[in-house]
Order: C-alpha cells, then structure tokens, then sequence
C-alpha cells in the first residue's frame, strides 16, 4: 500500500477488500469514480483450480492488476504487520465486498468513516454466509443489497442504504448472484458519496427481525425426493451451480439442474422415475418433478431426452 498524496489530497482515500466475481461490479464502480482514490485492492491468495490444480488469481486481482491498482494477498489480516500497514496509508474507508475473511475488531477505527459491506440481502434477513441461496430456498419474492457499516457482530452493522430486485420464478443462485452484483455496484454509486459527506446517516438493525444462514456444503446439494415438488424445484435452483443438487443411483451420482413442477399425476413413489413423452419424471412427497437437465457423474450435461438416449436404463429406476 502506498501513502503518496500529491493530487490525490482532494480525493477519498479508500481500500477496497473483495475477492470473488460478485466483488468486481463494486470495485470496477469505484475506479470510475473521480472523487475516489483507490489506494489497494486486499484480496485472498491466489488457489489452486481445477483438475490440475493450477494457481489462480481471484477476480478482483485481475480486475485490479488491470488498472494497475496495488493488490495486497495476506495469509492473515489478523497479523500486527497487517494492522500496522493499514494504520500507515491514511485511509478515509474501507469498503468490503464478498472477502471471505471477517475483519478483526481492531482495526476497524483505522479508516477515518469506518468501514462499509454491500450485503447480498435486505438485512436484517439473511445475515451470514449464504444470503442468495436461502432466498430462493425460502421462496421470497423479492431480495436486494444492503449497504451497511461494518461493527464487531455478523452482519449486524448500522444500515446505510438499500435496493431491492424481485426474483424470478426460473432464477438461480447464479443468475440471481448476478443481478446482486450488479446492484451492489449501483448502490455505491448512488449512496457512498452521501455518505461521505454525511447526507446519509446509518440506522440500527432492527435485530428482533434477524435471520441466520450458514456456509454451504457439498452435502446441502442432496435431494430429498420426500419432500414437495415445489421444495426440490427451489432446491435445484439455489443449489445451482454448486454444490449442485444431486441424487444416486447405483452408487453414481446424477446432478439435476433444471426442472419443474409437474401438473401431471403419476403416482409416482418418491424417487421413482418414469420416462414418458420424451421426458424424465421423478415423483414427489407431493406432486411430481420434471427433469429439464441433468448430468450423471463423469459425463456432460444433457436435456432429458439426450440423457436417456445415452441412458435407456434409467426409464424406470429408483433414486436415492
């Protein structure tokens, strides 16, 4: 991090800590910005990826080393070190999109009007890990971003603004991550300025309507053909791409990534397959599902037709 000032005195100086692809909107707005002066972009080290574990950069490096911003990859922002660095280079804020780590409690008097969050929900709902998915899990209507100070709780801060976007019927996690992202960045654009100058003033968590959600794990993809039709669709859709939402069959997984609700009764037990008019159904603890696309374990997505082609033997089967 740098503490040069020269023409940058009039500007804000802000760090921007983010690392995945819905962080990138909200950095790519604020080096857009005149009034702002983008001191460092603080993001995760670079991982391995893929099947051959090559070492890759997050999103918002990329984005950062583009426009040649000073981009900071501590193994642990906890470190003195760390702290030191952030208390040397004069910040004016800090603003957090999508980290991945929680910022230490002592450092969060070092920017000058504290720290910011764009939260991928209409806080006080969905605090933690997991906001997008249990939205669509919870069949809401609507969803948005909140951007909020970040104080020593869980997504608890004082609200500074918020946007609202409806969720569609056929939205995913990813398509609806997408619009969020999106959002994210227009509501910086919109408010952090007011914000600067103090035209918005952050109001308390209403903390008597908070809602918790966890960090997601492959086994949350698993389907649980017991229960309703309407349950298992909105499962495929928030579980989409990952960890996907997946069943068994002799030991393989099959991974389903669209469907529908059936209008057609079959009287189909739980989990049993029927493949009829060129479609897969699969019943229900209530109602039946149809399968629009699916993948069994080492192959390629395909329509329900295509699948079974490759697949005759999954017309009538049991799936766990």
């Amino acid at each position: 991090m740098t503490t040069e000032r020269s023409e940058t005195d009039n500007k804000f100086r802000i760090a921007f800590f983010g690392t995945p692809d819905f962080a990138v909107p909200a950095l790519q707005t604020l080096l857009s910005m005149p009034e702002i002066y983008m001191v460092a972009a603080v993001t995760q080290p670079d991982k391995p990826v893929g099947r051959k574990q090559e070492l890759t950069a997050p999103p918002v490096k990329k984005l950062a080393e583009k426009y040649k911003l000073p981009v900071c990859q501590p193994e642990r922002i906890k470190s003195v070190k760390f702290e030191q660095c952030l208390r040397n280079v004069n910040l004016d804020l800090a603003i957090v999109v999508a980290y991945g780590k929680i910022i230490p409690e002592k450092v969060l008097d070092i920017p000058r009007y504290g720290w910011l969050n764009i939260h991928g929900s209409l806080l006080p709902r969905y605090r933690g890990a997991s906001p997008i998915q249990a939205a669509i899990l919870n069949d809401e209507k609507e969803t948005g971003v909140t951007l909020m100070k970040i104080d020593a709780g869980l997504d608890t801060g004082a609200i500074i603004k918020q946007k609202m976007i409806p969720i569609s019927h056929d939205d995913n996690f990813e398509s609806l991550h997408d619009k969020l992202a999106t959002l994210g960045a227009d509501i910086l654009r919109e408010s952090l300025l007011d914000y600067l100058y103090g035209k918005l003033k952050p109001v308390p968590q209403e903390d008597s309507r908070a809602t918790k959600t966890a960090i997601i794990k492959k086994e949350d993809g698993r389907i649980v053909w017991t229960k309703d039709a309407s349950e298992i669709v909105r499962h495929i859709r928030a579980y989409n791409p990952w960890p996907g939402a997946f069943c068994k069959h002799n030991n393989k997984t099959v991974k389903i990534s669209s469907a529908e609700i059936s209008d057609t009764n079959l009287g189909l037990k739980p989990g049993e397959v029927s493949y009829q008019n060129n479609s897969i159904f699969v019943g229900c603890g209530k109602g039946n599902l149809k399968v629009i696309k699916l993948q069994l374990e080492g192959k390629r997505l395909q329509t329900a037709n295509e699948f079974i082609n490759g697949n005759p033997g999954f017309k009538e089967i049991q799936l766990t």
